[in-house]
């Protein structure tokens, strides 16, 4: 197992006297190497559960292990080291910056951990060969489509191997073509580097290729 949430619940204050219950006593296992899916309506919950197992935000109670760590048990150096080596990250928005190029964003990531850009840049070259953009990393993000930047943010996300990548609705705005393309490359990527995946989608289709697909609704796991 390389994912496991206790007991995990989550509230937003709302007044002095109300909280909003938005996860609602979450025990969930992923095992190490599966490709979990989490879907459901919107404000299910599927977003706050992702946020708590990538540490981006804190519970207001129960637990978050990921390869046996208690992860919020790390102080906050500690924590973000782990964040950084441990876990990638996809979102909808692919949230790359516009003044670097699709090479140097991916190597980014990695030059955060301590790394130098030499140090990274072989490595960010055969991902990015990995995800078909080989001839596209001396472009920037208003050089290419939204669907090669979606694949420089896959690229970006394996750069530090981490054991576990997250991704909030990896698909969610591409079209039909470049969703499909975008779904394959993960789950080659997958059965290449053996990392575990889990993903937030509306995507039925996507949902359907996953290993296991976990179903909310109102902040709970049905």
């Amino acid at each position: 197992m390389i994912i496991k949430t206790v007991n995990l619940v989550k509230e937003y204050k709302i007044s002095k006297e109300k909280s909003l219950r938005v996860l609602d006593d979450i025990n969930v296992e992923i095992n190490e190497g599966e490709v979990v899916s989490i879907v459901g309506p919107s404000g299910a919950g599927k977003s706050t559960l992702l946020h708590l197992m990538g540490t981006l935000d804190k519970p207001t109670s129960g637990e978050v292990l990921i390869d046996g760590q208690n992860v919020f048990n790390l102080k906050s150096n500690e924590l973000a080291h782990f964040r950084n080596t441990q876990i990638g990250f996809i979102f909808q928005f692919h949230h790359l910056l516009p003044e670097f190029t699709s090479l140097e964003n991916v190597c980014l990531a990695a030059m955060i951990s301590g790394k130098s850009y030499k140090e990274v840049e072989n490595k960010a070259k055969e991902l990015m060969e990995e995800v078909g953009l080989g001839g596209r990393i001396n472009h920037k993000p208003s050089e290419i489509s939204g669907g090669e930047a979606q694949r420089v943010a896959i690229a970006r996300a394996l750069i530090n191997s981490p054991k576990v990548i997250l991704a909030d609705e990896p698909t969610g705005n591409l079209d039909s073509h470049n969703s499909d393309d975008v779904m394959k490359i993960m789950f080659e990527l997958r059965k290449k580097y053996k990392q575990t995946f889990v993903i937030v989608t509306h995507n039925e289709a996507f949902a359907a290729m996953t290993d296991r697909t976990l179903k909310m609704m109102d902040g709970k796991i049905v």
